[in-house]
């Protein structure tokens, strides 16, 4: 009896097979792949004549690549793969024109056809991101494709197509497709096509269902019962710090909470996953252009740092925190909150608590797996060591904040301690520096803003200019280890990545808004006061600027709304549109939304009476709701 030889992946970037068009294509065995052929995280982008194509060597890169090289066209970004099935249309390149792009459902009778791009569900196989693949041919018992990020093996001899998969068409000439993952669904194909018999009718979006509404639960005297676990380290100093079991410190609200559709949370999530991807694409643009990044106010001296923690595709993000306006009126994204962002516990563990304490059992929560999404972003990291140090001060908000943190590290298999401030540490003989036990730090998670550490750089160099451009940055000293000793050292990984003070800073809103200008979630923003956003009305914001600190709101007649205090005074500003945040019922709703590890991971709400959120602003119970129920 013949044995079938089984083949090997093939390393990361080596060829597969010529798909039709003379169109090659890759294996993206990460795994294997050459950090010295790879050097950086920009070689991983591809790029064809300059035009982006997509992250070498997904399923979207081949698909976009295979469309611009046979085509002439390319589909917009998209933050997931089965996110291409609801794209409208096709941009040709180089030229200020679209076609349509219709989508056609797994038995539709349009069947599909050679050069149309097949699309899988998220979930399965293709966990939350889809599939997507070029069709080949098609026949009535049988559909070929080409595709990447399957399998990663090399192609027969003389073969044009990765898969093949079982096709059936019905009396009534409906074509269905089998998928070879019995936990993955084809969703279906989509062909650019002026012909839209039998395309999907995706209905207009409601915009009503976009609308927050407040509402309660019934009183039955749980506000006067205590509901959090004090034996829990991290619900104890939460308890402490609001000086009672509750999430609003306005008594009246205790039983009040807010609920957004099942239609406007899937909005927020894919809103989410697309604009980390912008965030992180116009990070990649900022530390290519010297001139940009003179704008984010980073002593030259860290500029070389930053790049090389950018450049180390395995210095990830493990969570970051969007903030938005939601309403009838759309969504719009504020910022993102890349580095050091708070709120993780209130959306992944209180408001639930809450939910169950109060019997509010209307919907959902939308906090749930945040938990669950941090401890398998923290399984990536790519930890290595016996300790991770979690370095805070003696602050309960950073304390249970950390607590909850190290929850989801010790989840994952990380062992880690909690140190406060630097007090205690120590260089050994060879220059490394020692924790109060005599551990060294190899791994770091802070609870502090990089703008910190540049703080502190900034006051040793009493912003001498010469002296902040020839900073020793993290070098050996006289005296004990300063925290910026601990950031800023070769040998010291540090979450979040020092690279995500380019996404959190605010100079980062006018690149997106060249790089996407109009876009549907973003805000006009400027570096310059312009005559267009003067007539709609502004905000202005210091570009480093944390908490809602030295925010000023003008409206269409430069008017002062509404202005702020604080540390931020000396910072260069950035201009962006005034987008009102809804009020309901007295407060200036927020709704947040946060990652882990570049994806949507959990939706949570921030309420204040004043124009601006703060680092004061109450935090308040979120539910998703039925859209029935809106």
């Amino acid at each position: 009896m013949q044995e079938h030889k089984v083949i090997a992946p093939a390393k990361f970037g080596e060829f597969l097979g010529m798909a039709p068009g003379d169109v090659p294509v890759y294996s993206s065995d990460y795994e294997t792949a050459d950090d010295e052929q790879l050097p950086d995280r920009h070689a991983y982008r591809s790029y064809v004549d300059g035009v982006y194509m997509g992250y070498k060597w997904q399923c979207v890169e081949f698909a976009r690549r295979w469309m611009y090289l046979n085509k002439g066209y390319i589909f917009d970004d998209v933050a997931m793969a089965y996110d291409i099935f609801r794209l409208p249309s096709v941009r040709v390149a180089h030229e200020n024109k679209r076609l349509p792009l219709h989508a056609f459902r797994n038995g539709s009778r349009r069947h599909p056809e050679p050069g149309c791009l097949l699309i899988w569900d998220e979930g399965g196989e293709f966990e939350d991101t889809g599939h997507v693949a070029v069709v080949t041919e098609v026949t009535e018992h049988y559909t070929r494709f080409a595709e990447q990020n399957v399998g990663h093996r090399v192609w027969p001899t003389g073969r044009n197509y990765a898969r093949e998969i079982k096709a059936k068409v019905t009396e009534s000439g409906e074509y269905w497709l089998e998928c070879s993952f019995g936990d993955a669904s084809i969703r279906g194909w989509v062909i650019q096509t002026d012909d839209d018999r039998y395309a999907e009718k995706f209905p207009e979006l409601d915009k009503r269902l976009l609308n927050v509404q407040m509402r309660e639960v019934s009183r039955q005297g749980q506000a006067e019962r205590s509901w959090l676990n004090i034996a829990n380290p991290d619900e104890a100093a939460y308890v402490e710090l609001m000086q009672g079991h509750r999430m609003t410190c306005v008594a009246a609200y205790q039983y009040k909470y807010f609920g957004i559709s099942e239609t406007a949370n899937a909005e927020l999530k894919r809103a989410t996953n697309e604009l980390h991807q912008l965030f992180m694409h116009a990070t990649d643009y900022v530390l290519r252009d010297p001139e940009l990044l003179e704008n984010f106010n980073i002593p030259r001296a860290l500029w070389g740092k930053i790049r090389q923690s950018w450049n180390n595709r395995r210095n990830q993000m493990i969570t970051g925190r969007f903030d938005f306006s939601l309403s009838g009126r759309g969504i719009k994204v504020y910022e993102y909150n890349c580095d050091s962002a708070s709120c993780h516990i209130e959306c992944g563990k209180i408001q639930g608590k809450w939910a169950k304490h109060f019997d509010c059992t209307l919907g959902r929560d939308p906090g749930q797996a945040l938990h669950e999404e941090l401890r398998d972003a923290w399984k990536t990291s790519g930890v290595k060591t016996d300790v991770l140090h979690i370095m805070q001060d003696r602050d309960l908000e950073e304390t249970y904040h950390a607590l909850f943190m190290q929850e989801a590290m010790e989840e994952a298999g990380i062992r880690s301690k909690i140190i406060h401030g630097v007090t205690g540490l120590s260089w050994d003989e060879e220059g490394n520096i020692l924790d109060p036990d005599g551990d060294r730090i190899r791994w770091v998670w802070k609870t502090w803003a990089w703008e910190t550490a540049l703080d502190q750089i900034r006051t040793e160099c009493e912003d001498d200019e010469e002296k902040l451009n020839n900073y020793p940055a993290g070098e050996q000293h006289v005296g004990a280890p300063r925290l910026v000793d601990v950031l800023l050292r070769k040998d010291v990984m540090v979450f979040e990545p020092l690279w995500t003070l380019i996404p959190s800073n605010k100079a980062i809103l006018p690149v997106l808004w060249t790089l996407f200008p109009n876009h549907a979630y973003l805000l006009n923003s400027s570096f310059l006061l312009s005559e267009d956003l003067q007539a709609q009305g502004y905000v202005a914001k210091p570009i480093a600027g944390r908490a809602g600190l030295n925010i000023s709101i003008f409206d269409k007649n430069d008017r002062l709304l509404e202005g702020t205090e604080g540390r931020f005074e000396s910072q260069n500003m950035i201009f962006q549109e005034f987008f009102k945040l809804p009020m309901i019922e007295g407060y200036n709703v927020q709704l947040s939304t946060f990652t882990a590890a570049g994806t949507y991971a959990g939706s949570g709400v921030r309420v204040d009476s004043s124009l601006v959120i703060k680092l004061e602003s109450d935090t308040m119970p979120l539910r998703v709701l039925p859209d029935a129920e809106m």
